[in-house]
């Protein structure tokens, strides 16, 4: 078995190699998918390190290992979701705290903070999280938790994370940031401050639309044992399979994110030349009003994009109903492109609330398919779009 300290190494290799040694039994170069859900102890409370599968797995082990190593972190814990995950963290506060939270954080945040954790005691209250005085006016003496994530969802706002881990920890609050959109090969979190990172591993980690998990990494080992225990008290883990499948995902996770972050580059700008459209929000365009912040703690600027049409909602839903290479879908971060509208969709649990989207807002998921073909069907598209709607620009 190898005794490599895979942690000393660069992070393409850390990412195929990390927590992921040959199987000892069998040699297998691959990490095993270990189908079980209960594991034969040598005597009574004596075992190998596992006893039954809802508390660990060496599959899920072995995703654990590789999150954290990915991450810098001294710990990593995988769930059945990013929701999950989420809930999981939620578990710190008591009735009486306060979270403080994006007003531009993903549907499924702002529904599980505002539609259940509320319903138990816990105060929030959305926040401009890219304008520090604002954050610094959020806070209160209860604040517990500042959630964060850059780039956002779904207007791509870059959060500087050290300068709100500066105002969170000076209140006694802990930092989490939602490090989906990036993924750890083009930001890593707890190196500028934060407390937990946490991903929905559906996303760039996995890469390949076939698997639905999510993923928890910090370096405090007192709330990695509560974290830990909660998570095991109340169910949320990933099926080993699902485990392997992450694994595998990130085997390719820096190739995949240069190949997204160079088509998502050159989508918008095409995409900013174009009459039809209105505004784009990619954080690697010059224009960007966080791009100088995003170059300073992202390595690249990841797959998405969004953008607002002129002519409503009508040339938006116009849009994401012409593309063909893009796929009419909700999530992101395959390696296939999708298109969606946020405002009827991944964020229809906002509308009407201070988190809401524009109605002409379109989001892409830029695959890593060729770029000449991603152009040719954003061009046919808009095309469509203005012959339908005789849009005037």
């Amino acid at each position: 078995m190898s005794t490599h300290d895979w942690n000393t190494s660069h992070f393409e290799t850390r990412a195929i190699h990390a927590g992921q040694d040959p199987d000892p039994s069998t040699g297998a170069i691959i990490t095993p998918i270990f189908q079980t859900s209960t594991f034969v102890q040598e005597a009574v409370g004596e075992h190998k390190g596992y006893d039954y599968a809802r508390s660990d797995n060496p599959t899920r082990t072995a995703l654990q290992t590789a999150l954290a190593s990915l991450e810098g972190g001294a710990w990593g814990l995988s769930h059945a979701s990013g929701l999950a995950a989420a809930q999981n963290l939620f578990y710190l506060v008591r009735p009486g705290d306060h979270v403080l939270l994006s007003n531009d954080a993903y549907g499924g945040t702002y529904r599980l903070v505002a539609k259940v954790i509320a319903n138990y005691g816990i105060e929030f209250d959305l926040v401009e999280m890219s304008d520090l005085v604002s954050v610094r006016a959020g806070i209160k003496p209860n604040t517990k938790l500042v959630w964060v994530e850059t780039p956002t969802n779904p207007y791509l706002k870059i959060v500087d994370i050290a300068g709100v881990a500066e105002i969170a920890h000076d209140a006694g609050a802990k930092l989490v940031v939602d490090n989906t959109f990036a993924s750890p090969y083009l930001q890593q979190p707890l190196a500028h401050g934060a407390d937990f990172v946490l991903h929905s591993a559906t996303k760039y980690l996995g890469g390949h639309s076939d698997v639905i998990g999510g993923a928890l990494i910090g370096n405090d080992e007192e709330t990695y044992a509560t974290l830990k225990f909660m998570q095991n008290a109340a169910g949320a883990v990933p099926a080993p399979f699902d485990s392997w499948l992450i694994l595998r995902g990130l085997k390719t996770l820096g190739v995949r994110m240069d190949r997204h972050s160079a088509n998502a580059r050159a989508v918008a700008e095409y995409l900013e030349r174009q009459d039809l459209v209105d505004q784009v929000f990619y954080p690697g365009l010059t224009s960007h009003p966080g791009h100088d912040v995003a170059a300073r703690q992202m390595s690249d600027f990841s797959g998405m994009v969004s953008f607002t049409t002129r002519g409503g909602f009508e040339s938006a839903k116009a849009f994401v109903e012409s593309t063909t290479v893009f796929q009419l879908a909700e999530s992101l971060g395959g390696v296939e492109s999708l298109v969606e509208h946020p405002g009827q969709m991944t964020h229809l649990s906002v509308a009407g609330t201070g988190a809401a989207v524009a109605d002409n807002l379109v989001r892409l998921s830029v695959g890593i398919e060729h770029i000449d073909d991603l152009l040719g069907d954003i061009e046919a598209a808009l095309a469509a779009v203005s012959q339908k709607l005789s849009v005037r620009v």
